[in-house]
């Protein structure tokens, strides 16, 4: 009977750690930051133009927000997470640089941490989330309605080296404004922070590098593209494609 016995309290244990390790979980967030090509930039460097893009246009920021959404956690087994909340990260004002998710997650390694630039479009409907209809991140119902993915604003020295205002605003793609609008190709996209082991609380530490807007695979000339970006569609695409490799992931603290 005691051989019996200590089978069961063995069996009893082994079950029990199995449960606790199954039920470890633990919180995250992300932290964003930014940069110009190794700079860093925060809001205390805005309204001077000090920037230089790829095509050699000087140029300021003085506003630049963005939203993100839909953080996904993915591990080898097939395992996934989706946590469906969004963030919009409001340079300016210093605003939501870090986002913490209500959502717990487990430890482990996750083959795969990824989030939304702006909003799928299933989920890119026009007014229904209050507090970005409070920020004016709409979008005009002509080009489809919605919402914003990235302002960026500021100003640039033209041609002739005079002070002029750019607005580099990144939403879904429209073509034939109107009441029907027609969309060529979905511009939100993925990225990509890669594998990551998480054995505590994270801070997941993304860099956005502003610079890359500009540069690649598009040069970027704001004397041909620098207003009325909305409804052109292919300076929408253009946008989607230089947002490819923006944003990088720095670091995990935990």
């Amino acid at each position: 009977m005691n051989k019996i016995a200590s089978i069961i309290f063995i069996l009893f244990s082994l079950l029990s750690c199995s449960s606790d390790d199954d039920n470890n979980t633990v919180s995250f967030s992300l932290n964003f930051s930014h940069n110009w090509d190794g700079t860093p930039v925060t809001n205390a460097d805005f309204n001077t133009i000090k920037f230089t893009n790829a095509e050699g246009d000087q140029l300021s920021i003085e506003r630049l927000r963005y939203l993100i959404s839909d953080i996904k956690l993915e591990k080898s087994n097939g395992e996934t997470i989706i946590i469906e909340a969004y963030n919009l990260v409001d340079v300016t004002n210093n605003q939501n640089l870090i986002f913490s998710p209500t959502a717990t997650i487990s430890e482990g390694t996750y083959s795969k941490v990824s989030f939304i630039f702006g909003f799928k479009n299933e989920k890119n409907l026009d007014g229904v989330y209050p507090d970005l209809n409070t920020v004016s991140w709409n979008v005009p119902a002509m080009l489809g309605g919605g919402y914003h993915y990235m302002q960026l604003d500021g100003k640039f020295l033209n041609s002739s080296n005079m002070e002029q205002g750019y607005n580099y605003h990144a939403i879904r793609a429209a073509d034939n404004p109107g009441a029907n609008p027609t969309f060529p190709q979905d511009t939100f996209f993925e990225v990509n922070l890669g594998s990551v082991t998480i054995s505590n609380n994270a801070v997941f530490n993304i860099e956005m590098n502003i610079a890359q807007w500009f540069k690649t695979p598009h040069t970027w000339d704001l004397n041909v593209l620098n207003q009325m970006l909305m409804p052109n569609s292919a300076a929408q695409i253009m946008m989607y494609d230089n947002g490819q490799n923006v944003f990088s992931l720095k670091s995990v603290d935990q």
